[in-house]
């Protein structure tokens, strides 16, 4: 998995003599190096690189004369997250940017290099940092508030399933953030008077069993965010398209495989962000000193195919105030 192929680049701020990463990696002879931790696949995660450079890009650094950037996928499998954090500090690259899942195994992998997160759930709650003020440490960025949204997600869910009275929650019992997530929609289905059903899976081959143990038991499924369950939206959007289970999630990528929709902050919107953290921290900032900040951006998505093929009808006043609407 290569490295991104090298462009023209316009010079930093001229005659700005920071003690900075950026002038360490020059005067040692090397381009200073971003290392990007894909936790997902290229496919799913193209949009949010596509913002990163692009961002990267107006504040002055394309890969090239000045930043060299090397990208990995780990396409939705927790062990490689591991691996390419290791080979990223066997590379001294000078910052990680990763998401999710695969901040742990950055963390974990070194205590020296910056790592930024794009996106990450509860970072307080997995224990990522320290505060979200003053997160300590060498790892910061910003949280997509997955755990705060359930209960919105399911709000939204009852205006378009008429008569929901039974929620299924798909969750890897294996990422904490999904946990925490599970364990909030819960608490609202329960409070809107939903019966609940859990299904816990530890990896990929645990999805279709779940989805067996399911049938007959549940009006519509919520899906938490985790790496393993998005790198295989397809298949669950299948299983539960095949079902007839109107669905709902944090990722418009879930919505374009097919699922009905979703609400969440916009990731490559977060992604575009994640690039000012990177920036500040090339030109000397301290990452355990930049508050991880919280998204200003959220997105309603509607495909209106799979609702067309749920026999749902979605109230025109719905539509109006979706962010985008799938045909």
């Amino acid at each position: 998995m290569s490295s991104i192929k090298r462009r023209e680049f316009i010079s930093l701020l001229g005659g700005a003599a920071t003690w900075s990463l950026a002038t360490r990696a020059q005067q040692a002879g090397k381009l200073p190096t971003i290392g990007f931790l894909g936790a997902s696949t290229a496919s799913i995660q193209s949009q949010q690189l596509a913002a990163f450079i692009q961002r990267l890009r107006e504040l002055g650094w394309m890969d090239g004369r000045t930043v060299g950037i090397e990208v990995r996928w780990a396409e939705g499998r927790p062990e490689r997250f591991a691996e390419i954090a290791g080979e990223f500090v066997r590379l001294k690259v000078d910052i990680i940017v990763t998401m999710g899942g695969a901040v742990l195994a950055a963390k974990q992998a070194t205590s020296a290099i910056p790592i930024v997160f794009g996106a990450a759930n509860d970072p307080l709650g997995t224990g990522l940092v320290a505060s979200l003020a003053r997160p300590g440490g060498n790892v910061t960025g910003l949280s997509v508030q997955a755990p705060d949204l359930a209960g919105k997600r399911l709000e939204l869910l009852q205006e378009v399933v008429h008569g929901l009275r039974r929620l299924a929650i798909l969750t890897n019992v294996d990422y904490p953030a999904a946990v925490l997530e599970m364990g909030e929609a819960q608490t609202t289905a329960r409070t809107l008077g939903l019966e609940v059903a859990t299904l816990e899976i530890r990896g990929a081959k645990d999805i279709v069993p779940a989805f067996e143990a399911l049938t007959g038991r549940a009006d519509a499924l919520y899906i938490c965010i985790d790496p393993v369950l998005n790198a295989h939206r397809i298949s669950i959007n299948t299983l539960a398209n095949v079902a007839r289970l109107p669905t709902i999630t944090g990722l418009r990528e879930y919505v374009e495989a097919g699922s009905l929709m979703s609400y969440g902050p916009s990731v490559p919107d977060l992604f575009r962000r994640a690039a000012d953290y990177v920036d500040k921290i090339l030109r000397g900032a301290k990452p355990g000193e930049l508050p991880v900040e919280q998204p200003t951006k959220f997105d309603l998505i509607i495909n209106l195919t799979t609702a067309k093929a749920l026999r749902l009808t979605i109230p025109e006043s719905f539509l109006s105030r979706a962010d985008e609407v799938i045909e």
